[in-house]
């Protein structure tokens, strides 16, 4: 079965069992009560008769620690911010491999480019597209065209 809660509502979960149990519940209501399997239940049992209320506490995440810590996050955003130009690049366009150089050079940290996509999801960055347009644009011709020329030149319905 999935795991759906939080650590702390995981963990009243199984005090929650363990009291059913000493209410005289059997393992099989217990699991029926709290929607869990019966193995669960023994589980819990066991651990809390070797190491009480304390082998059922909430548990952190397991996994890697991040190589970057959240206040170096918080620089790296601004850094981001500010644009590849300020940070040396000749274009304002972020790519993977420029990020990767930049953690490396600001932090002295590496990173693989499938590592900093992964890095800048959890910061809540997204892909996006830069618009292509001319530096010569003239976005006031371009009203005036659409506002006064292609009114007169569209073919109108018969």
């Amino acid at each position: 079965m999935s795991r759906h809660g939080s650590s702390e509502q995981l963990q009243e979960r199984r005090l929650r069992a363990i009291a059913l149990l000493k209410e005289g519940c059997t393992q099989v209501a217990v699991a029926q009560k709290l929607g869990v399997t019966q193995s669960a239940v023994s589980q819990w049992k066991t651990a809390h008769a070797q190491g009480g209320n304390k082998a059922l506490a909430a548990q952190p995440a397991p996994g890697a620690t991040p190589k970057l810590t959240k206040k170096q996050c918080q620089r790296l955003l601004k850094y981001l911010q500010q644009g590849p130009r300020k940070q040396g690049w000749l274009t304002e366009l972020w790519t993977l491999p420029r990020i990767v150089q930049l953690i490396e050079k600001k932090f002295d940290v590496q990173y693989d480019q499938s590592g900093v996509w992964r890095l800048l999801q959890r910061l809540g960055w997204s892909c996006q597209k830069p618009e292509r347009r001319a530096r010569e644009r003239d976005q006031d011709a371009i009203e005036r065209w659409r506002k006064h020329d292609w009114p007169r030149i569209k073919k109108r319905p018969k």
